[in-house]
């Protein structure tokens, strides 16, 4: 599993103009990928590590301020782009299986206490935030 984490003062997630997921103060926005090999293992270390990763101002996390998630998937994390000019997708998960993955993620989220948004799995979204530093890092399990 792979997530790109920004650290946003506002984020938001719109399919079909209408805003499915929204964070309205600082928070953290997740673009999520599961790749082929994931497994339910690396559910509850990604959500701990989302949950507990201390990129908020003054080195705080969600954890312990508190502060919102906006989860959306995005399986264009594991695009390879070694070869050719066309990414190729094949290490990514399958759709049924990544939307289980990504749904598990949210729930064990929820499940430590975290207040959390999320887009539409498969939809084309639009994706609008507002980073705040900016700050963006890389989180793989």
């Amino acid at each position: 599993m792979r997530a790109v984490v920004a650290r946003v003062t506002e984020a938001s997630v719109t399919v079909e103009d209408a805003v499915v997921g929204a964070i309205t103060e600082p928070g953290l926005l997740v673009l999520l990928g599961v790749h082929g090999e994931d497994t339910a293992d690396q559910v509850t270390t990604m959500a701990r590590k989302l949950h507990e990763l201390r990129i908020l101002r003054d080195e705080q996390s969600c954890a312990t301020t508190g502060s919102p998630l906006l989860v959306v998937s995005q399986f264009t994390l594991y695009g390879d782009t070694r070869k050719g000019r066309r990414p190729s997708w094949t290490a990514a998960a399958r759709p049924p299986e990544a939307e289980r993955l990504v749904r598990d993620v949210v729930t064990e989220l929820r499940h430590r206490g975290a207040r959390v948004e999320n887009g539409k799995f498969g939809a084309m979204m639009s994706v609008h935030s507002v980073n705040d530093g900016p700050f963006t890092v890389l989180v793989e399990v």
